[in-house]
């Protein structure tokens, strides 16, 4: 889980959102956004790095609603 938890702390840093790390199956390390899936472990087959969530998270807060 540190992984998790240092992704967590990358996107308070940056984005300034409180990241909530929840355990699952073995292996899964998704991330979800207001209920969207933004990366998926499995779907990629890797694990992400932490400027490609943040460029996603801020793309998604500055998009037009």
């Amino acid at each position: 889980m540190p992984k998790a938890s240092s992704l967590a702390a990358s996107i308070k840093d940056a984005v300034g959102i409180d990241a909530e790390v929840v355990v699952g199956a073995r292996g899964q390390f998704d991330v979800v956004a207001d209920g969207d899936l933004v990366f998926s472990k499995q779907a990629e087959e890797r694990f992400p790095e932490p400027d490609e969530i943040i460029t996603a998270l801020q793309a998604r807060r500055d998009a037009p609603a």
